[in-house]
């Protein structure tokens, strides 16, 4: 049977640090995070995002100054984003050999060949109607949108990306993605695919990072309803079924029973993006005083493991490493 009061008492194990230190369940490490990355054209730039202080979009040079503190704090990867300097109806500087993030992977890697850079996979900051695909009146037209979402991971395949993110939530986009990097010899490229994606409010400070609010009609023809969680387990399954390696629930702290259950049911590397809207947040309450914002910014980041996600995308992620060194 087991002990109860008050031969049985829990504060025991809670009494010191060091105690708590060593029973601890759940740690978190700055190789846990992917630090997520603006990139813009040009040299010389580095302009700070308004809705998400500390966040910058940033060229491909400057770009390295920031890369530096990420390999030097040990944290896991980067992942990029980019802001084209044209934009059209079919997003085609999103899969140009010279565009923009793909200049920024071969500047980065030229200095860093072992850093890990993922790439997202979208059209929606190219196009310049803001949604994720080809449009078709106020519809995104699903298979020809993934014909280009394979040639833009391809093209970041090809300029040294490790590790591909299609963001889009497209149809059947991991099995020809897959397919087409086979088919161009790149079968060593991961698939990280944005799996269980809602059409969440708290992505609204990303679109101003990334220049892609949409400019007519919304998401949600296409992202999650966030009221549904057995259709986000399906979701996955598909894309594990067609090849994705690594499989994201977006956003993150929203959605935390969906990461539970993920990891319940999945034996696969899960990911999870706490995203501009979680980190906006805490930001402004931290500024104006109203909480203490590494330790909520630990203990935020620290549910996100605990439910289940091996690998953490943060605006957080730098100052995060510092603090838990």
């Amino acid at each position: 049977m087991t002990a109860s009061f008050p031969q049985l008492r829990m504060r025991r194990l809670r009494r010191q640090e060091s105690v708590r230190r060593l029973v601890r369940e759940t740690e978190l490490f700055p190789s846990d995070f992917i630090y997520p990355m603006f990139i813009v054209p040009g040299r010389g730039t580095r302009t700070e995002v308004a809705s998400m202080p500390g966040v910058f979009q940033v060229s491909a040079d400057e770009a390295l100054n920031e890369v530096s503190q990420v390999v030097n704090l040990g944290i896991g990867g980067i992942i990029l984003f980019g802001l084209p300097s044209t934009k059209d109806s079919v997003g085609s500087e999103a899969y140009a050999s010279d565009g923009v993030v793909q200049k920024a992977i071969r500047t980065i890697k030229a200095v860093y060949p072992e850093l890990l850079i993922i790439t997202d996979v979208c059209l929606c900051e190219y196009t310049d109607h803001g949604q994720c695909g080809v449009m078709d009146g106020p519809h995104v037209v699903n298979d020809l949108t993934v014909d280009l979402l394979a040639r833009t991971a391809v093209s970041h395949a090809e300029a040294g990306a490790d590790v591909v993110a299609p963001s889009d939530m497209m149809d059947g986009r991991v099995k020809v993605i897959r397919a087409a990097l086979d088919a161009a010899g790149r079968d060593d490229v991961m698939i990280m695919s944005y799996a269980a994606k809602y059409a969440s409010a708290f992505f609204g400070p990303f679109r101003q990072a990334a220049g892609s609010t949409p400019q007519l009609g919304d998401r949600r023809g296409y992202q999650m309803d966030p009221a549904n969680a057995r259709e986000a387990l399906r979701e996955i399954d598909i894309d594990v079924s067609e090849g994705a390696d690594i499989i994201m629930v977006k956003p993150a702290l929203a959605y935390l029973d969906i990461l539970s259950r993920a990891r319940d049911r999945f034996d696969v590397p899960l990911a999870a993006y706490n995203v501009s809207g979680e980190y906006a947040m805490v930001k402004a309450a931290a500024r104006a005083g109203w909480l203490e914002e590494e330790r909520v910014v630990l203990e935020a980041l620290t549910g996100i493991k605990r439910a289940g996600a091996d690998v953490i995308v943060s605006y957080h992620a730098m100052d995060a490493a510092k603090w838990l060194q």
